[in-house]
């Protein structure tokens, strides 16, 4: 809104010196075009950054998924004492056979 009434205010013509031309603007113009391209580029440079923070957090959630599992598998409970269900072949050197 700051940027709008200064402009309004601002609508005598100056001369705009681009690398190849010259040319007279409004100032209004000048203003207004050079505040839209600035908001353009930062909003381009908001949106790049938050498509990388996501792509990388999805890495990361992916590695934290992989480490919970891998700590699961290393701190499960082995249960010596409990007896083996009805019917399953124990593998214990009671059950094997005697070479002698």
């Amino acid at each position: 809104m700051l940027i709008a009434i200064f402009a309004a205010i601002n609508v005598d013509p100056v001369q705009v010196n681009f690398l190849f031309a010259q040319t007279n603007l409004p100032l209004i113009l000048v203003i207004l075009g050079s505040a839209l391209l600035g908001g353009a580029s930062v909003g381009l440079f908001g949106i790049i950054r938050s498509f990388r923070l996501q792509k990388q957090l999805k890495a990361q959630q992916k590695e934290l998924d992989g480490l919970r599992a891998q700590a699961r598998l290393e701190t499960a409970p082995v249960l010596a004492d409990d007896p083996l269900p009805a019917g399953s072949i124990e593998a214990g050197p009671a059950a094997r056979p005697s070479a002698e």
